[in-house]
């Protein structure tokens, strides 16, 4: 049999061209002989649309979609994924279901049995779990169909499962030839590999290939990495679609199996940071942004990754020295500049502080420096960028990473103020790592951007590490307190000293209310800030004291 897989970017609500985008998709690969086609979970509304299935007239417009669609699908049947209304009075009044669309007509297939709630998944404030499914019969083959989470909780694989019932054997035990997954699952680091392993496994002890069809393309603060893939019987690899990109394949699952191809972790994140980026103005309806270029690392990758996404005539990278600045930072941000060939614009901000040093001297006392004249700098500079924004449309990129968000080492409404935290999910050790793959074939970034020792440059002689430990000690608490949710105590038997773990954990925990009103940041991580971490601004759990 061959499959046709749909892996497509759609956009929230743009149920017209998503229709016309899944319909061409559809022709082509029953123009290359497909038996079957299959598209992701959510397929013509997007995923995730949240709040907007509250909405009637929302509901209403896919509805509306999905039945043209429907009229014009011929003889080789589709499976997408769509909203169902419930036909439950009581409870919510939706099932994420998957539709058969065949000559014209459709039907429900399947419903959607396990509802995330954790991490960026919000799915049991919206729909009503599905009951338990029923193969398909399509030409001849017994097809079972699961909608992605249904997949995700095979008892052999995980040592501890989330939910009590499995779909999939459910399914096994009704007789099944091939398995489908519709699937919208969002990417973080490694997840492709996990995907791989889950679904081999699934395969292995069905006994049956599988095949999962994954959205693609950036949403809010999600990254869809596409990554479509065909698992046989055995367990190999029968075909896997493209990373971070559209493209629509025809799998024959007789095909031989084989192993699964690896790409490198950076490349892998650079990728989807770009798309995230891209698809983030192009969803907004923007087309151009700005931001700072200190001469640092952060606004050095975020820069790269801006020109990758957009094209070098849609950036403007700004320096905007101070008394502080050195001459090597200013002349590395110009250096970026011109390695990208992006638009460069140098505004000095020394004449704007001390207007302001001077407006501010009668409440001060006297007092000179500190944290005050260290912010003010920050904020002088968000204030122009967003100036350049109003001016111009151009969309602000903030340039702060993981590492400075989880201390609060960042300056509210300074460099903090943008529409998108580009590596705000990324830590500190990985951008240098990222940097360096970027500057593999030629020099992009510059050295000295990379090689000297980080600081913002606000304070004479001001060092990064003059406020944080090491940034490779940092994002190993980092990475043990906010993406494992580990305590003090773990920490230390993995070697970390405990005070600076305290320290730290402390930095933590007071800098909520900053991250509460900072730019939505693309995530990559499987735990970052943001709408799958939700810790309260007020309260007095002190994890030190545990």
């Amino acid at each position: 049999m061959k499959i046709g897989v749909l892996q497509l970017n759609f956009t929230v609500g743009e149920f017209g061209k998503n229709g016309e985008r899944v319909f061409a998709a559809y022709g082509e690969a029953s123009g290359k002989g497909a038996e079957l086609v299959v598209a992701p979970e959510l397929g013509l509304c997007g995923y995730p649309p949240r709040d907007l299935l509250h909405r009637v007239d929302f509901l209403q417009s896919h509805d509306r979609a999905l039945r043209a669609l429907a009229r014009k699908i011929g003889k080789v049947p589709l499976l997408i994924g769509g909203i169902e209304p419930s036909r439950e009075k009581a409870g919510r009044p939706l099932h994420n279901s998957a539709f058969l669309l065949h000559r014209g007509k459709m039907r429900v297939v399947a419903r959607k049995v396990l509802l995330p709630t954790y991490d960026v998944f919000d799915e049991d404030r919206y729909f009503e779990p599905g009951g338990e499914g029923r193969p398909l019969r399509i030409g001849g083959v017994r097809v079972g169909v699961t909608i992605c989470e249904d997949i995700w909780n095979d008892e052999d694989f995980w040592p501890v499962r989330r939910y009590r019932n499995d779909p999939v054997r459910d399914l096994g035990k009704k007789g099944m030839d091939l398995l489908v997954n519709l699937s919208a699952s969002p990417w973080h680091i490694d997840k492709e590999r996990t995907r791989y392993r889950l679904l081999s496994a699934v395969a292995r002890r069905q006994k049956i290939p599988v095949v999962q069809v994954n959205a693609v393309g950036g949403q809010d603060e999600l990254v869809f990495d596409g990554q479509s893939l065909a698992v046989g019987k055995k367990g190999g690899v029968l075909d896997c679609g493209a990373a971070f990109r559209e493209q629509v394949l025809v799998i024959d699952l007789s095909q031989p199996e084989r192993k699964i191809k690896e790409t490198k972790l950076e490349e892998q994140v650079f990728q989807a940071l770009v798309l995230g980026t891209r698809d983030y103005l192009e969803k907004c309806g923007f087309h151009e942004v700005v931001l700072g270029l200190s001469g640092g690392i952060d606004s050095a990758l975020t820069a790269v990754i801006a020109t990758e996404a957009l094209g070098k005539d849609k950036v403007l990278g700004v320096s905007m020295p101070s008394r502080f600045s050195s001459t090597g930072s200013v002349v590395d941000a110009e250096a970026l500049a011109k390695n990208l060939g992006i638009h460069f614009a140098k505004i000095p901000i020394e004449e704007s502080f001390g207007t302001l040093l001077r407006a501010m001297a009668p409440i001060r006392d006297g007092k000179q420096g500190g944290l005050m004249e260290e912010n003010l700098q920050s904020r002088i500079r968000g204030m122009i960028l967003m100036g350049i924004s109003n001016d111009s449309g151009r969309l602000v990129l903030t340039t702060g990473n993981k590492s400075e968000m989880a201390v609060g080492y960042c300056t509210l409404y300074g460099d903090m103020s943008g529409a998108l935290g580009v590596i705000a999910d990324v830590p500190k050790t990985l951008v240098y790592r990222i940097a360096a793959w970027v500057n593999r074939d030629r020099q992009i970034i510059p050295p000295n951007t990379i090689e000297k020792a980080p600081s913002a440059e606000l304070r004479p002689d001001q060092k990064d590490q003059d406020s944080l430990p090491p940034y490779e000690e940092l994002d190993r608490i980092l990475e043990s307190y906010v993406v494992n949710e580990g305590s003090i105590g773990a920490m230390v038997k993995k070697g970390i000293n405990r005070k600076m773990a305290e320290e730290i954990v402390r930095k933590i925990d007071t800098s909520e209310y900053k991250r509460r009103q900072a730019a939505p940041g693309l995530k990559v991580t499987s735990k970052a800030f943001g709408v799958g971490r939700r810790v309260p601004l007020a309260q007095r759990f002190d994890p030190r004291k545990a």
